[in-house]
């Protein structure tokens, strides 16, 4: 990799800044003074910024407890991005996989790996996000064979893929799902009406929220739940 590429991607300059760092003499590779751009940086090399080792962020994979009133967007809009609540390198590079409504809270997964991303939130891979949910009304057994079945929404073509419904109290369910459809969850409910109150996701595959993981906390995924996600 060129010298003034590796510079940039290894911290927040530009690539024009990358270039007057290495014109002062600031950058050294291996103890050695660089000045040329186009230096080509091999893997071992011990490349150094004004004396500080610097090197290349790779993919990052994350868990957040979501709390409520944030959104899963990499700008603050009406509510606050979940990524101004994490003070970490290089954000500009991070994207939610799979988002959640402003009020639902639980468990977003943040990363900068695209298809691995893509293998959360693509229908056809059928990974499933499961949901705690409270209702508005109580709901009986009948029901789970129904969101077995799938539900027609309102301006969908089709049903949705089969649900498993766990009925907890008569007004506390988990759901899983498979899909992850415009407000889905709520919509669901609607269609067989009820009224979602609140919303909590607890997992995603295999992946599942800390217990101990405090609303707006956050932490690296270990390795083995990175690579559960096939």
């Amino acid at each position: 990799m060129r010298l003034d590429k590796f510079i940039c991607e290894s911290t927040e300059l530009t690539r024009s800044l990358a270039k007057r760092a290495l014109h002062r003499g600031d950058v050294t590779c291996d103890g050695e003074v660089v000045k040329n751009s186009g230096f080509k940086v091999s893997p071992q090399m011990d490349v150094r910024l004004e004396g500080q080792s610097i090197s290349i962020v790779g993919d990052r994979y994350v868990m957040m407890n979501k709390p409520v009133d944030t959104i899963c967007s990499t700008i603050d809009e009406q509510y606050p991005s979940v990524l101004s609540l994490m003070e970490i390198e290089k954000a500009d590079t991070l994207h939610i996989a799979g988002r959640l409504d402003a009020d639902t809270t639980g468990l977003v997964l943040i990363t900068s790996d695209g298809q691995w991303s893509h293998k959360i939130t693509s229908p056809k891979k059928d990974c499933g996000k499961r949901y705690l949910v409270e209702l508005a009304d109580p709901v009986d057994d009948s029901l789970i064979s129904v969101f077995a079945n799938g539900i027609e929404l309102r301006n969908e073509d089709g049903l949705t893929k089969p649900a498993v419904l766990e009925i907890i109290a008569p007004t506390q369910v988990r759901l899983t799902i498979s899909e992850g459809k415009y407000h889905q969850v709520k919509r669901m409910f609607a269609a067989v009406g009820n009224k979602v109150v609140n919303l909590h996701r607890e997992a995603v595959g295999s992946i599942e929220l800390d217990a101990d993981l405090a609303p707006g906390e956050w932490r690296y995924l270990t390795d083995d739940e990175v690579s559960s996600v096939k």
